[in-house]
């Protein structure tokens, strides 16, 4: 067993990227219950709402799950999660600080998402159980510069011998989870590969868009960012983006069909063009024209599919990938 899967209580160390309203109870719950670590997204969401999202896990599920904050947010329903038993929790884009320690004092396993080796180095010093090097070719928000395999072996050399490292970005298939442990990672997160899934909260042409993508087609931008200013993010090139890169990459202000609806969501609140929303279920209108994040390991997935597969089919790898890196050490 891998580090990661001591340390977490997982026969899989595979960890469920946490795609914001889109990896909700029902995804989190099937990945976790197939052995691997099932998360959600809880930034934006309203602590009864987070409360309720994990009762509703740990109601299909008794093994271990996560839940993610974006530190460029207030963590509001951070304190909501932990009541209610959130047994990991994760920190993204920010220095969580004091906030590792207040999920400790819980009974949370806390793992924190890097871009950089100095950044590792802060979050172990600061408390983290585990951490996450996510490499600039990862899907939705992207918080790194460097390529993750060079990434990788920053982090590594930095806290590799203290914590468990996770590979993230641009990784999509057994083959490149495989790889990843070979080249020193504990364990693997994968995003984009579980927003095409049975379980998965996304749109299903948002769905359908990264089962037919090519790795060519994620574009890393600033195009989506209304909701989150200045965050680069990679997304499938469709109209939206194309139209913007065509008149220039304009600004705010400046941009063409901006404040468009091109959307509703399922209550019928408008989404407008530029919007940092993904598709999710239940919205309507021009969904393929909203911001369909993903990695440049898209092109890699083969249809939509239940996310306990996926757990299976990376299980079986990465088993031999971690004996035969140690026959080699």
């Amino acid at each position: 067993m891998s580090r990661l899967g001591r340390l977490l209580g997982i026969d899989v160390p595979l960890v469920q990227a946490p795609t914001a309203s889109i990896a909700g109870p029902e995804l989190a719950g099937a990945v976790s219950a197939a052995g691997a670590l099932g998360t959600m997204g809880l930034t934006w969401t309203e602590p009864g709402d987070a409360r309720e999202a994990v009762l509703q896990v740990r109601r299909r599920t008794s093994n271990p799950f996560g839940v993610n904050f974006a530190l460029a947010f207030p963590p509001r329903s951070l304190e909501s999660s932990l009541e209610a038993g959130a047994p990991v929790v994760l920190f993204s884009w920010g220095d969580p600080g004091r906030l590792i320690e207040r999920a400790r004092e819980r009974g949370a396993l806390v793992g924190v998402q890097v871009g950089a080796g100095e950044g590792a180095a802060r979050a172990v010093d600061s408390g983290a159980h585990f951490v996450i090097c996510q490499g600039v070719e990862a899907g939705g928000h992207v918080q790194s510069t460097t390529p993750l395999w060079q990434l990788l072996e920053e982090v590594l050399e930095r806290v590799g011998a203290r914590v468990p490292v996770v590979a993230a970005g641009g990784l999509a298939d057994a083959d490149q989870a495989a790889e990843a442990v070979r080249r020193g990672a504990d364990g693997v997160m994968l995003g984009t590969r579980f927003v095409a899934t049975v379980e998965s909260g996304a749109h299903a042409l948002y769905k359908e868009s990264l089962a037919r993508a090519r790795a060519s087609d994620a574009r890393l931008t600033i195009c989506f960012d209304g909701g989150w200013p200045h965050a680069p993010h990679r997304v499938l090139r469709n109209a939206t983006l194309a139209c913007w890169e065509a008149a220039g990459c304009p600004p705010p202000g400046a941009r063409p069909g901006e404040g468009e609806t091109v959307g509703l969501t399922a209550s019928g609140e408008a989404i407008f063009r530029y919007e940092d929303t993904a598709p999710r279920e239940g919205m309507s209108g021009a969904v393929e024209q909203m911001a369909l994040y993903a990695g440049t390991g898209v092109g890699r997935i083969q249809g939509v599919r239940p996310a306990a597969e996926i757990v299976l089919e990376i299980g079986k790898v990465l088993g031999p990938a971690l004996a035969e890196r140690k026959e080699q050490s």
